[in-house]
């Protein structure tokens, strides 16, 4: 156990690092977090041209569709390569790499990066501009006000993670919420398919109401109970930074509880006209 003024001098260091944070980084090297932005950038080109092309080929129905409903085709095959993506890495960072394990490592868990934590962040970060950038130049076609609200918060805490290597942990565990992205984005290549009252449809909503309760709801409650425990850790942390561990999440739950009673209410829906 530290002596009381040993702990004082500990607290002291970490504010004081916490607050260098954001002059420093400019002074270090900015390969690794810049370069990947550019990856997840063109990476999202990458795979809005070769679903485009590979749609074409395989996929008749695919030249039927109007425009607009193309472009939205090709931007959720880019959402679901993202997500299982970053949903991958961040789950293995958060629960089987010893990196935020509180035995496996000293220092405090809200300043732990790596190399593969950083650069996995500048690539979602990558895909977040591109995306918001189709979304706001397609508006509203492509999403609506929420839309550009969720992209806006989750751009911006994963930047300031990225940047100052502070409260990573957390931007890990919101990100696992990702997780969903694949199923919703399958429910509406269904729908455009005419498999509405397809039983795959049917899976595929109970798959959806579970796998948001799972990674949007619950996982969110425990990200807050993981905070409360390490509450001291994240005090030490900048204000914004602060601001963005406590702020971002709960408006991010929020609206997750919104479209969670849209989906269990569609799902209801779908069920009540199967019986």
């Amino acid at each position: 156990m530290l002596g009381a003024e040993g702990a004082s001098r500990a607290i002291e260091s970490y504010q004081s690092q916490a607050e260098q944070l954001m002059k420093d980084y400019l002074l270090a090297d900015t390969f690794v977090p810049y370069s990947s932005i550019l990856v997840g950038i063109f990476a999202c080109k990458l795979v809005y041209e070769l679903t485009q092309l590979l749609s074409a080929f395989y996929f008749k129905s695919y030249s039927s569709l109007s425009i607009i409903k193309r472009i939205e085709w090709n931007n959720r095959a880019i959402s679901t390569v993202h997500a299982v993506f970053i949903t991958g890495i961040s789950l293995y960072l958060v629960f089987k790499s010893d990196l935020y394990n509180d035995n496996a490592l000293s220092g405090y868990i809200t300043y732990r990066s790596s190399f593969l934590s950083t650069s996995a962040l500048g690539t979602s970060i990558g895909y977040f501009i591109a995306d918001l950038v189709m979304i706001v130049w397609f508006y509203p076609s492509l999403g609506g006000l929420e839309y550009v609200i969720h992209h806006l918060l989750s751009a911006s805490s994963i930047a300031y993670a990225m940047i100052t290597g502070e409260g990573q942990l957390y931007t890990f565990m919101i990100l696992i919420s990702e997780a969903t992205t694949p199923g919703v984005n399958l429910r509406w290549y269904l729908d455009i398919a005419g498999l509405k009252r397809s039983r795959a449809y049917l899976v595929n909503g109970v798959v959806i109401f579970l796998a948001w309760l799972v990674a949007r709801i619950l996982l969110f409650i425990y990200a807050f109970y993981h905070i409360y425990l390490h509450f001291d850790q994240v005090m030490l942390m900048h204000d914004f930074g602060k601001l963005l561990v406590f702020g971002v999440p709960l408006v991010l739950l929020a609206m997750n509880l919104v479209w969670f009673g849209k989906i269990l209410k569609g799902l209801r829906k779908t069920l009540a006209k199967r019986q």
